[in-house]
């Protein structure tokens, strides 16, 4: 039996790719905490019930080994509008988030099968992720120092730094995949500790 060594692993069951933007607007970017102020209101008003979905998801995994397809969708849906908001408030692109559409930010989650999944691994996946929480905090406050850098840099030259965009990317990706393992419950896919 030959096996490929070269092959990585499969890819994580969540994954977020933002298409570089070769410049930004200097008008919106400055403006951009203002006029990103509706797309805030819209997204924390159709999430605000996220956790109790979060939940009811649990709660079928455990008495009835089922993830309701039509639950996934909505789920899904609500992370790809959140990931466009996320990104316009982080300068990753200039596109008002669309409600429909994919625009420069792509996100896919992989399908559950309530039956593959663990019916008892949500009641701890909250407390084995306490790792990633620490981490993120840190990388949360340096995307914040790089928003604001890249903030300044935008203004001046025009563009995103190609290290700092792809830093800002790298977070948002690893906080989507601790989000898929604790709160959308989708895979039981331990996240890599990892950027890209």
């Amino acid at each position: 039996m030959y096996l490929d060594t070269t092959a990585g692993p499969p890819p994580y069951p969540a994954r977020l790719e933002i298409d570089y933007p070769a410049t930004l607007d200097r008008a919106t970017t400055f403006f951009r905490l203002i006029t990103a102020i509706p797309a805030l209101i819209v997204n924390s008003l159709v999430t605000s019930g996220l956790q109790s979905l979060a939940f009811g998801v649990a709660l079928m995994l455990l008495f009835r080994r089922r993830y309701p397809k039509v639950w996934f969708e909505w789920l899904l849906y609500l992370q790809r509008y959140s990931a466009r908001v996320g990104a316009y408030v982080l300068l990753l692109t200039d596109q008002y988030p669309s409600t429909t559409e994919e625009q420069a930010v792509r996100l896919e989650l992989d399908e559950p099968d309530g039956r593959a999944l663990n019916r008892f691994l949500p009641l701890v996946k909250w407390f084995l992720a306490i790792p990633h929480y620490i981490v993120l905090l840190f990388l949360g406050v340096a995307l914040g120092i790089v928003t604001v850098l890249a903030w300044f840099l935008i203004l001046v030259r025009g563009r995103y730094p190609r290290g700092l965009f792809d830093f800002a990317v790298g977070v948002n990706r690893w906080a989507l995949r601790v989000i898929a393992y604790v709160l959308l419950l989708n895979t039981d896919r331990y996240p890599p500790f990892s950027l890209r």
